[in-house]
């Protein structure tokens, strides 16, 4: 099984849209949630998307299983949803060597902006840009799977 292992920043300036690549419109839904397991669906841009199954523990290294399925049958699955739908724009942001990924949400959660960086282990070092703010990879309340539930607005 894959873990995933991710950092998780609000995220303070503007400096990162310098840097910033093309973004990516995402909506999201969550179809099952326990205190152990999310079961998400995922559509990115108009023509990729994905049924993800995740642990739910607060941490830096959660696991995850991806699979992807046709917009279609997501498109169905988004109307299963438990709470709101997430909706967000990603943009790659390459800094300090790896890409982040800078979420800005619109729907219930606008006005959040949240950095993510995955790494490739939960050692390896990460030089943190000037634009990020206090660290949130351990705050549930920031977990898209809260977020459908507990919106926060602005950050």
């Amino acid at each position: 099984m894959t873990a995933e292992i991710e950092r998780k920043f609000l995220v303070t300036g503007t400096g990162w849209t310098a840097l910033a690549g093309l973004p990516i419109p995402i909506r999201q839904a969550y179809l099952a949630q326990t205190d152990r397991v999310s079961v998400r669906v995922r559509i990115k841009g108009d023509d990729v998307a994905f049924l993800t199954v995740k642990s739910a523990e607060a941490g830096m290294s959660r696991l995850e299983v991806e699979t992807r399925i046709a917009v279609a049958e997501a498109e169905e699955l988004l109307k299963l949803r438990q709470g709101a739908l997430i909706e967000k724009q990603r943009y790659p942001v390459p800094f300090g060597g790896l890409v982040w990924e800078i979420d800005v949400f619109a729907g219930d959660n606008a006005g959040l902006v949240i950095a993510e960086v995955e790494l490739p282990s939960t050692e390896h070092p990460v030089d943190l840009p000037d634009w990020v703010g206090a660290e949130v990879t351990d705050d549930v309340r920031y977990y898209n799977a809260s977020l459908v539930h507990n919106p926060i607005r602005g950050g």
